[in-house]
């Protein structure tokens, strides 16, 4: 990039990719000056399966980008998604290292260095070490231990870890088009630095991103991330069931979907009709609105049912007072927030782009979010460069001993 000020992030999603270029002013603020928007082909829930169809999206995203922000883009912070995806939660214990016994950045580095030796299968890497808290000596919930004295520093951190060939080949991917990742992100972590404040993350949250062919879902709690998991559903499967259901194309589906449909039928008028074009015929058709609605709210509900088993599962329900916010494509249908707000038991809004000091109007929204914080994380985090020990580089000389080693 021309100017440590000019940024750049790409959100290769399921059903899209979207290139965002944004720039910091001295006083820290941000603006989007430039984007690109391209069909996400090549992908199947988020992992590669067409290379060649793959780099041209991306390439024609940024390329669209870059014309408009003026700027050249060599350099980018990517996100990464898909039920490759696993996480797990760790601790880790180490004594401090200096004399008078104030802990300092390599007693923290070697502390998270301890939370992430745990068994991982040989065909996956972990890319992110989040700590959740540290706690020195006998005294917990420490936020930055970094200046305190102790002779003994523990981290609770949440371990995000990714397939290695799905990472390999979103690198080659990234190769091709001639662009060097900065940072490789989990999609949910990136969100919610676009649309969370510090209360909600020092309350309690969950943020569910719906996606076009999965879903993605974060829990927060005192300011640290507790929780993540991929739902194998998102939009898509919604148009889906409205093309078998009401026997049409999936394109004039998604058409119904986005301007007449709703997740929960009783706030539908049963009277209203709607009109449906059959593909066996010419003539349109006239349908209850109500009928459309019966066919989208039980598998909303059943993507509700599986963030309600996340939330089990995480074991933290009673500790998300600020409820859930919703973001993605799939999250804009009429009468989804009444409807998780009763399966929830929780208050549930729709999410907003925050941090920004300009957005043109047509990113101004949730479907755009992930972009947004992915374009922030950049901002907010030093890259790491992949000429020496970047994540990338050291994920693909990791794969290519594998390789070596088993053939």
């Amino acid at each position: 990039m021309a100017s440590e000020n000019i940024k750049a992030a790409v959100d290769i999603g399921t059903s899209k990719v979207v290139a965002l270029v944004g720039e910091m002013d001295d006083d820290g603020k941000v603006y989007v000056i430039g984007h690109g928007e391209r069909p996400a082909e090549g992908l199947r829930r988020g992992v590669v399966v067409d290379m060649e169809k793959t780099v041209k999206s991306i390439q024609q995203a940024v390329k669209d980008a870059a014309l408009v922000s003026g700027t050249e883009i060599d350099r980018v912070t990517v996100g990464i998604a898909g039920e490759h995806i696993r996480s797990i939660n760790s601790n880790g214990v180490v004594a401090v290292g200096r004399a008078d016994s104030e802990i300092t950045q390599a007693d923290v580095d070697k502390v998270l260095g301890a939370a992430k030796a745990v068994a991982i299968p040989v065909d996956r890497e972990i890319i992110h070490v989040i700590p959740q808290e540290f706690s020195v000596d006998d005294q917990d919930g420490i936020k930055d231990p970094i200046g305190m004295t102790g002779v003994r520093l523990e981290v609770e951190a949440h371990i995000v870890t990714a397939s290695i060939t799905t990472a390999r080949n979103l690198y080659r991917a990234l190769e091709r088009c001639r662009l060097e990742a900065d940072h490789i992100v989990l999609e949910s972590l990136g969100l919610s630095e676009a649309i969370l404040s510090e209360d909600d993350l020092d309350n309690g949250i969950i943020v569910l991103d719906i996606g076009g062919e999965l879903s993605n879902m974060s829990i927060f709690h005192d300011g640290a991330v507790r929780h993540t998991a991929v739902i194998p559903l998102g939009g898509r499967a919604v148009t889906n069931d409205i093309a078998i259901g009401l026997r049409t194309t999936v394109e004039q589906a998604e058409l119904l979907k986005i301007s007449n449909g709703a997740a929960l039928g009783s706030i539908v008028d049963p009277e209203e009709m709607i009109t449906i074009q059959s593909p066996a015929s010419h003539e349109p058709r006239e349908l209850s609105r109500h009928v459309l609605a019966s066919i989208i709210e039980p598998r909303v509900e059943e993507i509700l049912s599986l963030v309600v088993r996340e939330i089990r599962k995480a074991n933290v329900g009673d500790m998300l007072t600020s409820g859930m916010v919703l973001t993605g494509g799939g999250a804009l249908l009429e009468g989804i927030i009444p409807l998780a707000e009763q399966m929830l038991d929780m208050p549930v809004r729709m999410g907003q782009i925050t941090n920004f000091e300009h957005i043109p109007d047509e990113l101004n929204s949730v479907r755009y979010a992930t972009v947004h914080g992915l374009l922030l994380y950049a901002f907010h985090h030093e890259p790491v460069r992949s000429s020496g020990s970047g994540f990338l580089r050291n994920l693909l000389l990791k794969c290519e001993r594998w390789i070596s080693k088993q053939f």
